[in-house]
């Protein structure tokens, strides 16, 4: 069961709280949304992994011990795809040798419970600020195969030569080359408010891969991420 709330701002930081105890994850998912935070929760690793299938965060709060597979092992695994983004445990163990499992695992923090919830919040933004402050400077020219796409005026070019793109084109090139290796999911891809958009992006990616595809059947930079979205494969 999961209980994904609205967002108070759409700007505001994206976090996803895993816990088995349902009382604890009502609790926290209203706390944090009456302090600014979107959240979006799930009662189990499956379920975690289905939100992060489809959805991007800007911090995981795992529990340590749930049923089955354990807020560790999710963590190992969440560590394998997604690198960067920040992971605070959350557990009734609290002896030393429990919290170094945790940081082993590649979390960034470790809160015991029972905990003040004004604590963790500090601890929320703490984690956040270091986030945004190890970033590495944002990328401004993406290189694949024989393309190059400045992200920020949006020039394709060929081996210097600049090839011509729509508007929309542009833009989907630009979520994608500002998260070069990532999965990025359709709706992010998709036109605000427009019927069925998701489904023009697919027509429209078959459209621009025909402009950087030597085989557009066989697409080696514009992946396909089955049910979930598109990745754009960078080259050095």
């Amino acid at each position: 069961m999961t209980h994904p709330r609205s967002a108070p701002s759409d700007n505001a930081a994206h976090l996803l709280v895993v816990d088995d105890d349902l009382r604890i994850v009502e609790l926290l998912s209203r706390y944090l949304s009456d302090n600014g935070y979107r959240v979006t929760t799930a009662n189990n690793a499956a379920e975690a992994r289905k939100h992060l299938g489809s959805m991007a965060f800007d911090l995981l709060i795992l529990d340590v011990m749930m049923p089955g597979e354990s807020g560790l092992d999710l963590a190992r695994s969440i560590r394998d795809t997604l690198p960067n983004v920040p992971i605070l445990m959350l557990t009734a163990r609290a002896e030393p040798l429990d919290r170094v499992a945790g940081l082993e695992t590649g979390a960034d923090d470790y809160v015991p419970k029972p905990f003040e919830p004004r604590e963790l919040l500090l601890r929320i933004g703490n984690l956040l600020k270091r986030s945004e402050q190890s970033e590495s400077k944002p990328v401004e020219l993406v290189h694949f195969g024989d393309f190059s796409f400045h992200i920020e005026s949006g020039e394709l070019l060929r081996d210097g030569e600049t090839v011509r793109i729509t508007d929309r084109e542009r833009d989907m090139l630009r979520v994608l080359a500002t998260k070069p290796g990532e999965t990025v999911p359709r709706q992010d891809l998709a036109t605000p408010g427009v019927e069925a958009s998701e489904r023009a992006v697919d027509v429209q990616i078959n459209r621009l891969r025909r402009k950087v595809e030597n085989n557009p059947n066989e697409p080696i930079y514009l992946r396909t991420v089955r049910g979930i979205g598109y990745r754009l494969v960078a080259t050095p």
